[in-house]
């Protein structure tokens, strides 16, 4: 609760404020399911990059062909990320879809177009 008195103003623009919160729990990127997902990837090959955001021992544990690694956990996620083109279409897949859901809300609220792979690695379809 924010109390002013009487004839005072904010020192911050509520609006501007608001539109942050919202953007915290807005979410800018859409769960697929393994098909859906498979589907984007063959369609949009030439201009689509699957990305493994799981750990390197993960990663080298066995992924989908063609992927890379970027680690959600690494504290150099941000600045590797940063690194990408942006206009490529990212493909986002972990273990679970938590960690890739994660990662796509950083990655979509700095301008990428991303999707995540609902259920995991373990959803794409062989």
């Amino acid at each position: 609760m924010l109390i002013f008195l009487k004839g005072s103003k904010p020192a911050f623009n509520q609006n501007k404020m608001m539109d942050f919160f919202k953007s915290m729990f807005t979410k800018n990127y859409e769960n697929l399911d393994g098909k859906a997902f498979k589907e984007i990837y063959e369609k949009e090959k030439s201009n689509a990059v699957l990305l493994d955001v799981r750990t390197k021992a993960e990663f080298q544990g066995g992924t989908i062909k063609g992927a890379k690694n970027i680690d959600l956990m690494s504290p150099t996620f941000s600045e590797q990320v940063d690194k990408l083109d942006k206009n490529k279409i990212y493909l986002l897949f972990c273990r679970s879809g938590n960690r890739s859901g994660q990662a796509c809300n950083i990655m979509a609220g700095k301008g990428y177009k991303v999707y995540n792979l609902s259920g995991g690695v373990g959803a794409w379809p062989v």
